[in-house]
């Protein structure tokens, strides 16, 4: 037995499976992911013995010589998905899209894909092709969840076929990547990187050790190729991307494909975007012919009664650097059992308790012992707090049985002690309700103002939820 002497050193023995995270000693949850029980003994506990190379066959350069027009982006013909990406493609950047099953992920990349090969830019609303912009280019699609023939019944469905579109039926890494070396694609679309197994790794599709060897494997042909890759992930139960976190740290772009399969919208979020802002959201409709871009998506989630009905109210909201009008309903009616009901839809169920209890105590509407059902149009989902102004205002406008103004929007955060706080991007918002055909809006005071104000359009400024309430219901 040796001793071990003072500059003798250990590497960490322990790594977690789902991230890399090391450390010297067993703990039960990473400290990197914070995921329990993924921290396992590895394989070895001495340092890596990997060395430097004798010879590097491309040596660094100065960053200002780097040839930056290698990276530029490239449109793929769909408006929506461009400005998720932050302009479009990079050469050799992969992109993981994320979704639950059904809510048409392979459609919309079927759709990009032949777009893309076509060099066609796609119009608005329909799905017809707008005059060529760029010449065709080779891309591969790889399909391990269905048929070859089951991908082409649905690419004549939604006429997503091109010359320069190849398909193949694949689960095999090792063809697969023989596929790539044959067709040589600019566009690489993988649906999807869990159905893709190595036969030089153990393990079954779909599994860590295979998801990692995937990866890797296609990751290194996407940047040796300046190849754009699309990658198809799973989601679990609670939404999450599944498989390891590692798969997330190693890709360029991650984008999240949200919808409910009651509704024709479907919503693009980009989560991790190395090229480009992770605030932008791509909005898209879902129909029979498959899905088109949607460049005004602000009247699809408003309802276009002929009446104004009380209970109703509508708001600003900003999705990415986009504003959205957005109508929030309410109703309120007698409690038949002792506790009243609280039933949310499209908000935040904890702010609508809130925005309750600041109604009753600060502006004496005696709404505590009412069962209030709250939703939004359209199926849109509003998250930030901006809305809480125009859902206090429908929640008074149900509570009075008075509906609103015909042509207001409202918008503004509430605080506890009955404030009217600011939210950022009031003269875009204000721009965007303008140019919708709104003669009234209802603000928070800004100490920078409002700005230009649209032709036609009155702004009004409330600092408590006092003025609001004075402004839209004054006593007679």
């Amino acid at each position: 037995m040796t001793a071990r002497t003072k500059n003798t050193k250990t590497a960490p023995a322990y790594r977690c499976t789902e991230c890399g995270w090391t450390t010297a000693k067993w703990v039960g949850r990473c400290g990197e992911c914070q995921t329990w029980g993924t921290v396992e003994e590895a394989a070895g506990g001495t340092r890596a013995r990997t060395r430097a190379a004798s010879s590097v066959q491309k040596p660094a350069q100065p960053i200002a010589e780097v040839d930056s027009r290698v990276a530029a982006y490239m449109s793929t013909g769909n408006p929506e998905f461009d400005r998720v990406l932050g302009g479009g493609l990079v050469p050799g950047a992969v992109i993981l899209m994320a979704g639950e099953p059904g809510v048409g992920k392979s459609t919309l990349l079927l759709d990009v894909a032949a777009t893309f090969a076509r060099g066609t830019a796609q119009n608005a609303g329909q799905n017809n092709l707008a005059q060529n912009t760029q010449p065709p280019r080779p891309v591969l699609y790889i399909t391990g969840e269905e048929s070859a023939a089951q991908v082409k019944l649905r690419a004549d469905r939604i006429r997503a076929i091109a010359d320069t579109l190849y398909l193949t039926s694949e689960t095999d890494l090792g063809t697969a990547l023989a596929h790539i070396e044959q067709v040589n694609p600019s566009l690489l679309v993988i649906d999807s990187v869990q159905t893709l197994a190595s036969a030089e790794v153990e393990g079954s599709a779909g599994g860590v050790t295979q998801v990692r060897e995937v990866a890797a494997s296609v990751i290194a042909a996407a940047k040796e190729r300046n190849m754009c890759t699309l990658l198809v992930g799973h989601v679990t139960k609670e939404g999450t991307i599944a498989g390891p976190r590692l798969l997330e740290h190693l890709v360029d772009v991650v984008c999240q494909f949200e919808g409910d399969k009651h509704s024709n919208i479907r919503m693009l979020r980009a989560i991790k975007n190395r090229f480009g802002p992770t605030d932008e959201v791509g909005c898209f409709d879902m129909h029979e012919d498959g899905i088109a871009p949607v460049l005004d998506p602000s009247g699809m989630f408003v309802s276009s009664t002929p009446h104004p009905v009380a209970g109703t109210c509508v708001t600003v909201t900003m999705e990415g650097r986009r504003p959205l009008l957005a109508e929030v309903q309410a109703l309120l009616d007698q409690a038949v059992a002792p506790a009243p009901r609280r039933t949310v839809s499209g908000l935040d169920s904890a702010r609508i308790q809130m925005l309750l209890a600041v109604l009753q105590r600060r502006a004496g509407l005696n709404v505590g012992k009412l069962d209030c059902y709250v939703s939004t149009v359209g199926g849109a989902k509003i998250a930030e707090p901006a809305a809480d102004l125009a859902c206090v205002m429908a929640l008074a406008s149900a509570a009075q049985n008075k509906p609103l103004p015909r042509k207001l929007a409202v918008f503004g955060e509430v605080g506890l002690a009955g404030e009217v706080r600011a939210v950022p991007g009031i003269r875009q918002r204000i721009a965007e309700v303008g140019r919708l055909g709104f003669t009234h809006v209802l603000v928070p005071a800004s100490p920078t103002g409002v700005g230009d104000v649209p032709e036609g359009v009155t702004v009004r400024e409330v600092t408590t939820l006092g003025e609001a309430l004075a402004l839209l219901f004054p006593q007679k």
